[in-house]
């Protein structure tokens, strides 16, 4: 499942691919301004979920090495609500047609208490040998590849060498899934533009 996910194939080059994508392609390798804050950018923008969308409180991270498992506590990678709801940071990565490299989504998903205590267990060494995947629910929103609010099943792929773990959407015929499997330049954008951080129109 995850290596016919992400096994690539070569991309086609810039030149190849459809004008408005070709031209969606050269806007975002060059300067570009941002719709939402009026800054300039250059090349493509990774977004990052500052933290799972179900957590109540205003944002206010703790370092991991404080982590406590009762009540409610946030950091970079961890994540847990009244002591019963546990949730990891992980990476969502959509392969773009015409790029060399996927882009990526840091997000939150949950995972069961006993999948929580292993990756807490590996997290410093980085050794999740023979583990995964595990099941998870996917804890933020990517409009417009993912609206609503149906819950959305995961894959839990946990990575060796203190890597992030990475996501697969178990329902192959939901938009997100089919973009991780290839999403156009121009279909990037959108997401962009959604997520308050596209490019201007011009």
């Amino acid at each position: 499942m995850f290596r016919r996910l992400f096994g690539r194939n070569k991309e086609p080059s810039a030149a190849t691919l459809p004008d408005e994508d070709a031209l969606a392609l050269r806007s975002l390798q060059n300067d570009w301004q941002c719709s939402c804050c009026g800054e300039w950018h250059r090349g493509i923008m990774h977004l990052a979920a500052d933290h799972p969308d179900p957590w109540p409180h205003i944002s206010g991270h703790e370092p991991n090495s404080a982590l406590r498992t009762a009540g409610d506590f946030l950091s970079d990678d961890f994540c847990v609500i009244d002591g019963e709801h546990f949730m990891i940071r992980c990476v969502l990565e959509i392969s773009i047609v015409g790029l060399d490299e996927p882009w990526t989504w840091s997000c939150w998903s949950s995972l069961s208490p006993e999948n929580f205590d292993k990756f807490i267990a590996g997290f410093d060494s980085g050794d999740y040998e023979d583990e995964g995947p595990w099941f998870g629910w996917l804890c933020n929103t990517l409009p417009p590849l993912r609206v609503g609010p149906e819950a959305l099943a995961v894959e839990v792929w946990p990575q060796n060498g203190r890597r992030r773990p990475l996501l697969v959407v178990e329902d192959q015929d939901h938009p997100l899934a089919v973009a991780q499997r290839g999403l156009s330049v121009t279909g990037l954008v959108e997401v962009l533009r959604a997520s308050g951080h596209g490019p201007t129109t011009h």
